[in-house]
């Protein structure tokens, strides 16, 4: 089963291509215009074994909002297509992450329903030049149209990078063993209702 997507997203603030292969090898092409961002979205790609390419040019002049909000919408879009009806899927995944003094923890669940539950207490307001106030744009653009719930909690830290790479590490982590296929549950729906 081919579980790749390519989706284009194009409005008069961003222009947006993503493109996903949720068996890859962690390979990553990644240029937003925010470098810290980039850093984060290879962490997906890595740990989670997701090859994964994006092009996001965006009104960096204003700031970063519009082009981390839909990079998120986008790859959401990207990976639910790659997902499909999602048969034979773990649908479940959950992860803890250390980075030296901080712990996060992301459960993931692949359920049809868009839902975030986001509890970060950062220590600082940007990270070289990333506004921490967009880690939740970015998941809530991801969550909204992934149609996963997703709940994402940091529960130490004192350095705001560490906080954030622990924080998309799990994800990652939690991702991959979400979309991991079950083999002992080949062509089946994991639901009671028989579809997701």
């Amino acid at each position: 089963m081919d579980r790749t997507a390519t989706v284009s997203r194009n409005t008069a603030e961003t222009r947006i291509t993503v493109t996903v292969n949720l068996d890859g090898s962690g390979r990553s092409e990644l240029s937003t215009g925010i470098g810290f961002f980039d850093h984060m979205l290879d962490q997906i790609a890595r740990h989670g074994l997701i090859d994964l390419s994006i092009r996001a040019e965006g009104d960096l002049h204003i700031d970063g909002h519009h082009t981390v909000e839909d990079v998120g919408i986008t790859l959401g879009q990207a990976v639910a297509q790659a997902v499909g009806d999602k048969k034979g899927l773990v649908r479940y995944g959950h992860s803890y992450v250390p980075l030296d003094e901080a712990l996060s923890r992301v459960v993931v669940d692949f359920s049809g329903r868009p839902g975030l539950a986001l509890h970060i207490p950062f220590t600082a307001g940007s990270i070289g030049g990333f506004d921490t106030q967009l880690t939740h744009e970015f998941f809530q653009g991801f969550v909204n149209h992934a149609g996963v719930t997703l709940h994402i909690d940091n529960l130490k830290g004192v350095n705001a990078h560490h906080q954030c790479e622990t924080v998309f590490k799990a994800f990652a982590r939690a991702l991959r063993m979400a979309l991991a296929i079950d083999p002992r549950a080949s062509g089946m729906i994991p639901s009671t209702k028989g579809s997701l």
